[in-house]
């Protein structure tokens, strides 16, 4: 294995997101182009909440491990991000208002009783990661931050051009996330390219990218089976109106 360059490492992971990031995934073509019933917009939105209410127990189980003091100022912003200062306040708070303007009942969506198997599985599967694998991995596998802002941006024209169920209110949660996930992104990328310093340890933060880029891909598999096609909702989960 050849060691690279702090540029050329940054370059590998680019390309993880060029080719794997789930913005190329057939599901989000349907939702960005408005393609989707509003069913489909509601079983999206209600799988992708409980990633949104994991991410700050994930980050938690992260700070946990962290014996630099430095880091875990850092890190702790991003519960802050998803939690709020207050309550009602926060990322999480910011997808209810989402669930809810797309019509879903607040209370179904938090019992959780309506997720998909395969949706608790891949997020959970991304918890177990950070948990078990080395500090450096865990932070590269937040690194699909890097790619987020350009999801966010076609997310958020194109459900506000074709969905007359959806407002700008509703999507609010995008509102603040460019900013922040701009910033988390540059700090773990700074982090990874200053600790990955020996061969192994870039291939196991390449590694581990591709594996969060697989977490975040298999959530739309899930929903694609289950809600497009061949529509084999499973028993338990959330069937829409529309189905």
């Amino acid at each position: 294995m050849k060691l690279l360059s702090a540029e050329e490492l940054e370059a590998a992971l680019r390309d993880i997101g060029a080719k794997r990031y789930h913005r190329l995934h057939p599901f989000h073509g349907l939702l960005h182009s408005g393609q989707c019933t509003k069913g489909q917009v509601q079983a999206w939105a209600l799988n992708r909440y409980y990633y949104q209410a994991t991410i700050p127990i994930k980050d938690a189980s992260l700070i946990a491990r962290c014996e630099d003091s430095a880091l875990r100022r850092e890190w702790r912003s991003r519960l802050v991000d998803h939690d709020g200062a207050q309550e009602g306040d926060g990322g999480i708070a910011r997808w209810l208002k989402l669930t809810d303007g797309v019509g879903l009942d607040r209370d179904y969506v938090t019992s959780l009783k309506g997720l998909l198997p395969g949706t608790r599985f891949a997020v959970d599967a991304y918890v177990h990661f950070v948990r078990e694998k080395s500090l450096l991995e865990a932070v590269a596998s937040s690194l699909t931050e890097l790619f987020s802002p350009a999801i966010i941006g076609e997310r958020m024209a194109g459900m506000l051009a074709h969905y007359d169920f959806i407002s700008q209110e509703t999507l609010a949660y995008f509102d603040k996330r460019p900013p922040q996930a701009k910033r988390d992104a540059d700090f773990a990328l700074d982090y990874v390219k200053r600790n990955a310093k020996t061969p192994e340890r870039q291939q196991a933060v390449l590694a581990a990218l591709e594996f969060k880029c697989g977490v975040l891909w298999s959530m739309l598999d899930v929903l694609a089976y289950a809600y497009v096609a061949p529509k084999l909702v499973p028993p338990g989960a959330f069937v829409p109106v529309d189905h």
